[in-house]
């Protein structure tokens, strides 16, 4: 499978233009400092899904009783 598989089909998306980027001219500390925003923001979207399925939850359980 490639990656293009997992990227939103919607023209001009941001996801799709952070992957199309040439690494190439990037120094090692402007790679690192990239990484570390992406994992802060791994880290965002993670916390979002938890407080989702969190919420599913709690009004399962609510309506359930």
């Amino acid at each position: 499978m490639d990656l293009e598989d997992f990227l939103p089909k919607t023209p001009g998306d941001p996801l799709v233009a952070l992957t199309k980027q040439d690494l190439d001219p990037l120094s090692v500390d402007e790679l690192n400092a990239r990484i570390e925003t992406l994992e802060a923001e791994i880290s965002r979207a993670r916390a979002r899904i938890d407080r989702a399925v969190n919420h599913r939850a709690n009004a399962d359980g609510l309506f359930k009783r």
